[in-house]
């Protein structure tokens, strides 16, 4: 069972820890900053730091890293793209915007960032690399704003079976953009969106890679090979490490939200966050709920015990819902600030508080 956590805010980074049956804060790092994105330490990688990423705004992003467990901190590099040639054909600015998503394995650090850039570090964060097979792929530059003005890798998926770095399977969520996936480290590239369709766009055009809204995608710790993805316009599930996509129908309370999170032993096991789509993101009928499937996508069951039901407009985006390692052990937080905790698989969640800044990312540490 979980006993720690971290949640990354508008306001600076939460550490929380189990008390019994209960989750309190037990310290504030960063207080005041947007931390965008944090990376705990591993135990499986005793010379990788804890890594939290902040997005300064006029003071441009900066990473932290500590060496004990988020007790004390040290600047390190931020990644940086390279300078933009005069005459690229390009309307993205090479512009390092925000770090958006974090995932390790080994002693190798992954960074998702925007613009849709993705970096990786092997010592810790002193130094990051571009991954410029991807970045000078031209099919990049198909890609577009989804909930910001630049694309953005906001997934990384390593695959935690391989030691062999030069062999790393990797599968990363682009919006928009779709997916990619590399099976060796990072070298070479092929699109892994087939199946997948945007229901935004002109029919001609609804299943292009690179017209694909992913929102969010997830693997499952003990059989990789098996992920869910929340697209903008449903849910879908690979079984083939996202050389396919099959799209999950059926689905109650709505289809459309920005999470999901599925049992690390359990493929078919995962949870959603309903809302209602496009410009309102709210949840359907002001009444907050998470969706679990327990069979792979063929029945759902809306849990709601322990969440407002009434005038509640809190969205869950994309890196606001983790399940621990034990796949029973839920941790959700909210862009207005509130965060609840399940220790039933999701059948009951209490409040842990209602008064944080906006949560950008919840993370339950893996023991």
């Amino acid at each position: 069972m979980s006993a720690r956590a971290w949640v990354a805010t508008r306001k600076g980074l939460f550490e929380l820890r189990r008390q019994g049956a209960q989750w309190r804060i037990a310290s504030v790092n960063f207080l005041g900053d947007p931390v965008s994105a944090v990376l705990p330490a591993d135990p499986s990688a005793p010379g990788r730091p804890m890594i939290a990423a902040l997005n300064l705004g006029h003071f441009g992003v900066k990473c932290h890293a500590s060496d004990d467990g988020g007790r004390g901190w040290r600047e390190v590099s931020a990644p940086a793209f390279p300078a933009q040639p005069p005459d690229a054909r390009d309307d993205v600015d090479w512009k390092l915007l925000q770090i958006w998503s974090l995932a390790g394995h080994g002693d190798a650090i992954w960074a998702g960032t925007l613009p849709g850039g993705l970096f990786r570090s092997t010592d810790g964060g002193a130094t990051w690399r571009l991954c410029e097979s991807l970045w000078n792929d031209p099919r990049r530059r198909e890609w577009s704003g989804g909930g910001y003005d630049a694309p953005g890798i906001h997934s990384i998926v390593l695959d935690p079976r391989d030691r062999d770095p030069a062999r790393q399977r990797v599968v990363v969520g682009v919006s928009t953009g779709g997916a990619w996936a590399s099976r060796d480290g990072g070298a070479t590239w092929v699109s892994a969106a087939r199946g997948m369709r945007a229901d935004y766009m002109p029919p001609e055009r609804a299943f292009d890679d690179t017209a694909q809204d992913v929102h969010r995608i997830v693997a499952c710790a003990a059989r990789p090979e098996h992920l869910w993805c929340q697209h903008h316009n449903g849910i879908w599930r690979s079984t083939d490490a996202a050389a396919s996509w099959q799209q999950v129908t059926g689905v109650p309370v709505s289809d459309f939200g920005f999470t999901v999170a599925v049992d690390p032993n359990d493929p078919a096991r995962a949870w959603f966050v309903p809302a209602v789509a496009d410009q309102r993101r709210v949840p359907v009928d002001a009444a907050l709920s998470v969706l679990r499937t327990d069979d792979g996508g063929a029945t759902f069951t809306a849990l709601r015990e322990g969440l407002p039901q009434s005038h509640c407009y809190d969205l869950v985006y994309r890196h606001g819902l983790d399940v621990g390692a034990d796949g029973r052990t839920l941790l959700m937080g909210s862009t207005t600030g509130s965060l609840w905790a399940s220790d039933d698989g999701g059948e009951r969640w209490q409040a842990v508080s209602t008064s944080l800044p906006p949560i950008h990312a919840v993370v339950l540490e893996r023991a």
